[in-house]
């Protein structure tokens, strides 16, 4: 399957993004105690993240991954563009120089809980996006899977996060299709 682990900067996006395993139905953000681990995991115990913030980081963890999947050429639903309209409309972001005259987007001083978290993977995604490294953050095209991947094709145009399991059945189903009386 090769490496499909985001860059750095991406980590968060994609690890928060696969807390919900599609086919299984096991969501890691499920309780208060989910989130603690997750918080903790990823050391953003700073950003004090709490139960309250629960629904809305699940809300804001499904419209990325609805952003992830319009990577792969599925058109971004109009629910999910509004809901991360507004949660990246709580979480304004400011522009620091350093000595160096080097720029870098930092959440706004003063935010906590979801808006500090979603101001914090803004700016991170910002930064990808630069780069080009965020149009190869992707999730699965197949229905029951849509695990975020990293896509590291040279032609940068993968579609499923393995050809192995949902790249052949995607296949097998088209072919079946074409072959059915």
């Amino acid at each position: 399957m090769g490496d499909r682990q985001a860059p750095a900067s991406l980590v968060l996006v994609q690890e928060l993004a696969n807390t919900l395993d599609v086919e299984s139905g096991r969501d890691r953000l499920g309780t208060a105690d989910d989130l603690a681990r997750f918080v903790r995991a990823h050391e953003l115990t700073a950003l004090r993240l709490g139960k309250h913030d629960l629904a809305g980081l699940r809300r804001l963890r499904e419209a990325l991954r609805a952003a992830c999947l319009a990577h792969t050429g599925v058109p971004v639903p109009p629910e999910a563009v509004t809901a991360l309209d507004r949660h990246l409309s709580e979480a304004p972001l400011t522009l620091r120089l350093d000595g160096d005259g080097e720029a870098d987007l930092r959440p706004a001083q003063g935010l906590s809980g979801l808006p500090a978290f979603t101001a914090h993977l803004a700016a991170r995604i910002a930064a990808a996006a630069s780069d080009g490294t965020w149009a190869r953050l992707k999730a699965c095209e197949a229905d029951d899977c849509q695990w975020v991947y990293y896509d590291r094709s040279p032609a940068g145009r993968s579609r499923w996060c393995t050809m192995a399991v949902c790249g052949s059945r995607a296949k097998m189903r088209a072919y079946r299709a074409r072959r059915a009386p």
